[in-house]
């Protein structure tokens, strides 16, 4: 056992020493080398351009530069064609001609190691979260709440922490509702108007939600964001691919849940500075979704986020069809660009193609805003930062094309790869633990009990002092248990997430 080991590590130093090699990631090349040096890929990046342009092949050209160095990868894949990345290519005409046109020394095919993800639990390892690790700050913009009911939900949850009471899944959530609208007189003085329309507008946009799947998205065991961040022991970063084509055709879902793992993120990983590579790359698709309709308050955090993540070793890279679908505080941070072919079809195609132009560094040999217009799919103009953190000049080039399979792999191959995941066990089983719902159904009986019992010692006593209500008999009985605890321990961070202690 013990020379089996031994055999293990060393063929995993030579083969990481192999990745490790060549520090730097080559994406695309013209007359150079177009790479992004590992250190500066946590300084977030951009990836834009029309649809077919050859975005998607971008993105699994990256995700394999950045798992060979052993630097894991989340991907969010909206048109199902990243699953490919998990098996070798071969037997394409257009990849073998690129890489004779491009001199790729050395190029092989590979598949990369993968895990596969999925809201819905249909396509991949269940992702959960639960309502009080959301928060009321992005679970309001899911129900798409008016400033007014989301004054109400804070306050909703306000209490709920207050309480101790961990609002698990939508069940908890609307019997907190209905439990604090039969009680808001309780709470008027402390925390606020608490107005039974307004409760009665979130429990609506509630059973909108479940109708979208929503309740898929909220139980246990939640998800813990370091499982998007294994290695292999061969020293290839995992790709976590996030099959999205159920979760895309609800927008809101989709960003949400996007930013809610951004935030997780940004609050559970320390700080570690500037690294020799990033801890971990995040890929957005359709990233103007994140933006879209998001109130000034929201964007002001998500901007901070974006600011301060790279500091916990995490490079983001937002894909979308122009730059201008970005709001500028935050494309100021995206310091690597690739930007391939816009067509300028309508004088507002214009105005976005001279937007994106001028984003670049620019370089003389190019009339870059004309160059854009006539790029070929799988061209690209490319920027990215050098050692010092200054953007080179742009270049126009090709992509390198990717070792894996251009397109997606069977249904079966994918359910053989879901089949033996180390991390089935722990996600596959759905977990409903005693939580609000619970507890509030308990004590609401024992309460009407109490209210039956007392209704004959008035006959005989006037009590002295009123009864205490659901939530401060619940706190007293739990004062040794999850309630207090949770309730001391409850804090949240900037986009509203539950803060571990």
């Amino acid at each position: 056992m013990i020379i089996v080991e031994i055999l293990l590590i060393g063929i995993y130093s030579q083969v990481r020493g192999e990745l490790m090699s060549n520090n730097v990631l080559l994406i695309a090349k013209s007359t150079i080398e177009l790479k992004i040096i590992p250190k500066m890929a946590n300084r977030h990046g951009l990836i834009t351009g029309a649809t077919g342009t050859g975005k998607t092949v971008t993105v699994q050209r990256m995700a394999e530069a950045f798992s060979n160095i052993g630097t894991p990868v989340f991907v969010s894949d909206i048109k199902g064609d990243l699953s490919g990345l998990s098996a070798a290519g071969g037997n394409n005409s257009k990849i073998e001609e690129r890489v004779k046109q491009l001199s790729l020394d050395g190029f092989a095919y590979r598949g990369f190691p993968v895990e596969f993800w999925d809201v819905f639990g249909e396509h991949g390892l269940p992702v959960r979260t639960t309502i009080s690790e959301m928060g009321p700050l992005l679970l309001s913009r899911l129900l798409a709440l008016n400033p007014v009911q989301s004054g109400v939900l804070n306050l909703i949850f306000r209490i709920a922490d207050d309480q101790g009471l961990l609002l698990m899944d939508l069940k908890d959530l609307k019997a907190m509702l209905v439990y604090v609208a039969e009680n808001a007189s309780q709470y008027t003085v402390e925390y606020g108007n608490i107005s039974k329309q307004s409760v009665g507008a979130i429990q609506r946009a509630l059973l909108v939600l479940e109708d979208q799947g929503g309740s898929l998205f909220f139980g246990e065991p939640a998800l813990d964001i370091r499982d998007f961040m294994k290695t292999t022991t061969e020293g290839r970063g995992v790709i976590n691919i996030l099959d999205c084509e159920q979760l895309f055709h609800s927008p809101v879902l989709y960003s949400t849940f996007m930013l809610w793992m951004l935030s997780e993120l940004f609050e559970e990983l320390p700080e570690v500075g500037d690294l020799e590579q990033p801890k971990i790359i995040f890929f957005f698709d359709e990233a103007h979704l994140l933006f879209n309709d998001a109130p000034k308050a929201l964007l002001e955090r998500i901007e901070q986020v974006v600011r301060l993540i790279r500091s916990k070793g995490v490079g983001i890279y937002f894909c979308t069809q122009n730059p201008i679908d970005i709001p500028d505080a935050v494309l100021g941070q995206l310091g690597n660009r690739v930007q391939h072919a816009l067509r300028a079809f309508t004088p507002k195609d214009q105005k976005a193609i001279r937007a994106a132009a001028n984003t670049f560094r620019q370089n003389p040999k190019y009339n870059v805003e004309k160059v854009i217009t006539e790029l070929a799919v799988g061209e690209a103009l490319v920027s990215f930062l050098d050692d010092n953190g200054r953007p080179t000049e742009v270049e126009k080039s090709y992509i390198v094309p990717p070792g894996s399979r251009v397109g997606p792999i069977s249904a079966e191959e994918k359910q053989e790869i879901m089949r033996v995941s180390s991390l089935k066990e722990h996600y596959a089983e759905l977990i409903d633990r005693e939580s609000a719902y619970e507890i509030l159904q308990k004590k609401l009986a024992a309460e009407r009990s109490d209210v039956k019992s007392s209704k004959s010692t008035r006959l005989q006593k006037k009590s002295p002092r009123r009864s205490d209500s659901i939530l401060e008999k619940m706190t007293k009985s739990a004062a040794s248990s999850l309630g207090r605890q949770v309730a001391r321990e409850l804090v949240r961070g900037v986009l509203g997430s539950i803060l571990r202690k």
